[in-house]
């Protein structure tokens, strides 16, 4: 249901909302919406002005990642801030140590940091028997909290 009311473009947070009570009474202790609109903040109106002026979706995330930034932010409501909309994302527990520090990985950042190509990694992680998409996760945050958030995206999808 949350994924239909998303994609009519309606907010799928109002189906955890108490239903004995108005949604406006609900809605009004929710945290005001502060910064400029995604579409107006500097740091992404380029990409929105790039969808407007008819690029593919594809093509506009490509240059996100590109300039170093996180692609999926594009598909988030232009209307709101970031910050508002990326607050759920932080609810995710961070155990154990950041992904470039774990015992298990951190050969491979230092592989990195030593001016490997990230191609060259990844086949290294691949001849160990790793999985090679683990490099394309954020290192400042543990395996188990972004493993986790892609299981809830693939659960939910």
């Amino acid at each position: 249901v949350q994924n239909t009311m998303q994609r009519d473009g309606l907010d799928p947070s109002i189906m955890e909302l108490d239903h004995n009570k108005s949604v406006a009474s609900q809605l009004k202790n929710v945290d005001k919406d502060t910064g400029p609109p995604l579409k107006d903040d500097p740091k992404y109106s380029k990409y929105f002005k790039m969808l407007k002026m008819g690029l593919p979706m594809g093509a506009v995330q490509n240059a996100m990642q590109r300039d170093g930034l996180d692609p999926s932010i594009i598909e988030l409501d232009p209307e709101k801030s970031v910050a508002s909309q990326l607050k759920g994302d932080e609810d995710v527990e961070d155990s154990g140590p950041p992904l470039k520090d774990d015992p298990k990985y951190s050969k491979y950042f230092k592989m990195l940091k030593m001016g490997l190509p990230m191609g060259a990694v990844k086949n290294a992680l691949q001849r160990d028997g790793l999985d090679p998409s683990m490099m394309d996760l954020d290192p400042e945050k543990s395996i188990t909290s972004q493993l986790n958030k892609e299981e809830d995206i693939i659960d939910n999808g």
